[in-house]
């Protein structure tokens, strides 16, 4: 964790490559926490992102043991607040709302309860209902901060219905003050919800984006938009229901919009009023300077904006009637917009911060109702916002279904560095780090920051438990491959197939096989269906590269004692979009298209693979059963802690040779393994720890990652 220390000491980035299940989450925690109390001006809070609950949970946990430690050590329990925030479905405990399984249905049915207007209206009718929970926690639960210990998603829940608060607003307050907030990644990366929850942290904390080696496709996806014949038709729909919602408050309570209009006329950051409960109404990205203005007068009357907006959603809906792909910029959609419709860019701006202002005022509960005409407002004003790192791509037909007309339009992002680059300018300190990022180089690129540390560490280990292979070829001496131009060829699926049935039975306990996509999958198991789990031992789960599977979920010991990584998993490479972002990467960031593609290919590889070693004393195969997986550009392309266990005479296998291999591996492997064989070697009791040998062992190895 030296690499880490130097980072924090010269507040910058770090890149760091760390073996999965090895420690990674402990020691960044104890390090960051140490820091963090030793240096209590310099670093203030310790933000903790990771992609799913699963994952959050076993950082909380991690968490609870490393205050268990001090606690044990010291005699009394750190003064330190730790908490995990998700999403209301995950912390609600309101007895109706709480029984939803749809997190949109929990989000609305919350709005509905909370809403300022609904608080507001309950005021004058008490049978209009509200939220117990958060009327408590509004009242009295933001006088009184979270008293001093660590809260997983249960405790909160039950800390919650003991003091009457509402669990979610009161950890979404929490973090405000909190030591270390454990979140989702789209927490910071998405600006819809960054900009309501975490734009108040403090500068001088240290963010951890922990299993980052997909940051960038999160920062892509958070950014881009599709939209389709259908959703411009609901969106119709909305904005007939807006019109006439419009129609009966002006008979009603007119009074209601001319105070809107004033506030629009004084700018929409002094109409920014609850936005905490309105969190589904939120906006994409806007500059500062934006909020600041007025909102320009074509819009500022609600009939005159519901009339604009059913002129941009009838241009739009002109723009899809295409019969081939039209691919331009957004200066080049907006020139076009103008042109024949008359709609300039400053008012498109202010579209989704001016409707949530109208669904405001206009009290509607029904928000959910309204998602399509969301969407087009959020894309107006990001079509109008970004001139750089986004292309428009027309297509008459949806790529699954070439033959039916069905015309999309994607607005997507090129340029993952447009939602990473707040955080980065933001906070101090931004370490990334996963188990799979070599080559670490690309990511700077990518994400267009410079860390002041990259490194890639490997594992010590008291015995060699991980036996990576290149198989290359079958018994027949057949080549295989998963490349387009043999993959159908039926030696190819017959070695496959061998391959799989001979490792189940040298292998006695799972067998985890990844493909390259379902399709290649469906295609060869038709081709050789139940032939590779007859002989009745053991277990054989087929998945997909890039699926669940493959990212969060853990084969530790005996269910995942082989993984086999049938073919290289490359991206598919005919997406109008992929290809408009390899284009971009080669004009911006001088990053050729093949080198991208194949570090996409083999970080994918890796995390396949790296399923199956979750701990020290865990042991598994690495197959690729590729004969490229054998070229030193694929090979280099690996993290080092497989590289060093992949020895060049294992690059180029038959499955006979590769079946021998793994015989003689597994008998060394089921040879008795005690904690005291550990000891010295990858674990190390405090004694030895401070013993001279074995700093001088830790320094000579950290000058090689150095």
């Amino acid at each position: 964790m030296l690499e880490l220390k130097r980072t924090l000491d010269a507040k910058g980035h770090a890149v760091l490559e760390m073996p999965s299940g090895t420690g990674k989450t402990v020691s960044l925690l104890s390090l960051i926490v140490a820091y963090l109390k030793q240096h209590p001006l310099d670093v203030t809070k310790l933000i903790y992102c990771s992609r799913t609950v699963p994952e959050l949970e076993k950082v909380i946990e991690e968490l609870h043991h490393l205050m268990a430690y001090y606690e044990k050590e010291t005699g009394e329990s750190p003064n330190i607040v730790g908490l995990a925030l998700s999403s209301r479905k995950n912390l609600c405990v309101h007895p109706e709302v709480s029984k939803r399984h749809d997190g949109k249905d929990v989000d609305v049915n919350c709005h509905r309860l909370t809403a300022s207007y609904v608080r507001s209206q309950h005021h004058h009718d008490a049978s209009i209902p509200v939220c117990s929970y958060y009327e408590k926690f509004d009242a009295h639960g933001r006088e009184i901060p979270l008293p001093p210990g660590i809260y997983d998603l249960d405790t909160l829940k039950e800390y919650g219905k003991k003091k009457g608060w509402c669990p979610y607003f009161l950890a979404r307050y929490s973090i405000l003050h909190a030591n270390i907030v454990v979140y989702s990644y789209y927490y910071l990366l998405d600006p819809k919800i960054a900009d309501l929850v975490s734009k108040e942290l403090s500068k001088t904390s240290v963010v951890v984006f922990d299993e980052a080696h997909n940051i960038d496709s999160v920062c892509i996806e958070s950014m881009s938009i599709t939209l389709n014949r259908r959703t411009l038709d609901k969106c119709t729909q909305n904005i007939e229901a807006l019109g006439n919602e419009l129609k009966k408050i002006k008979e009603t309570d007119a009074q209601k919009l001319k105070n809107e209009y004033h506030h629009l006329v004084e700018g929409l950051r002094d109409a920014n009023i609850a936005r905490e409960t309105d969190v589904v109404l939120s906006n994409p990205v806007l500059p500062d300077e934006i909020l600041q203005e007025a909102v320009p007068g074509n819009i500022r009357n609600g009939e005159h904006f519901v009339a604009f907006v059913r002129r941009f959603v009838e241009y739009l809906k002109t723009r899809l009637r295409v019969q081939h792909v039209v691919q331009e910029s957004p200066p080049s959609f907006l020139k076009d917009c103008l042109q024949t419709v008359c709609i300039e860019r400053k008012p498109l701006r202010f579209c989704a911060e001016r409707l949530r202002s109208l669904l405001r005022t206009l009290e509607l509960s029904n928000i959910r109702d309204f998602s399509p005409l969301t969407l087009i407002a959020n894309f107006a004003t990001m079509v109008s916002t970004y001139t750089r790192g986004f292309t428009l791509i027309i297509e008459p037909f949806d790529e699954r279904t070439p033959t039916i007309s069905n015309p999309v339009m994607h607005f997507s992002c090129m340029d993952a560095s447009i939602a990473v680059k707040p955080v980065f300018d933001r906070f101090q300190s931004v370490i990334i780090t996963s188990g799979t990022l070599s080559p670490l180089e690309m990511y700077p690129k990518i994400l267009d920051f410079r860390p002041v540390t990259m490194s890639s560490y490997t594992m010590t280990l008291a015995r060699q438990c991980i036996c990576p292979m290149v198989v290359s070829r079958g018994n027949d001496q057949v080549a295989i491959s998963s490349k387009y131009e043999t993959r159908e060829d039926p030696a190819v699926i017959r070695n496959y197939g061998n391959l799989l049935v001979d490792m189940c039975a040298v292998v006695p306990d799972g067998v985890v096989c990844f493909f390259t996509s379902y399709t290649y999958m469906e295609y060869i198991v038709a081709a050789w269906y139940g032939q590779a789990c007859d002989n009745g031992r053991g277990a054989v789960l087929l998945s997909v590269a890039r699926g669940k599977v493959s990212e969060g979920i853990d084969f530790d010991h005996h269910y995942g004692r082989a993984v086999i990584m049938f073919g290289v998993p490359y991206v598919y490479t005919q997406s109008r979009i992929l290809r408009a972002r390899l284009e971009y990467l080669r004009d911006n960031f001088n990053i050729r298209e093949n080198d991208f593609l194949t570090f996409d290919a083999m970080r994918h590889a890796a995390q396949c693979v790296g399923r199956a070693l979750r701990g020290k004393t865990d042991y598994g195969i690495l197959v690729f059963a590729d004969k490229r997986f054998g070229r030193a550009d694929k090979r280099q392309k690996l993290p080092r802690w497989i590289q060093e266990h992949l020895k060049e005479s294992a690059c180029n296998l038959s499955t006979e040779e590769s079946v021998q291999m793994a015989k003689r591996w597994l008998r060394l492997m089921a040879q008795p393994f005690t904690r005291e064989d550990q000891l010295g070697l990858s674990l190390l009791t405090l004694e030895q720890l401070q013993s001279e040998e074995v700093q001088k062992r830790l320094e000579n190895q950290m000058a090689q990652v150095s």
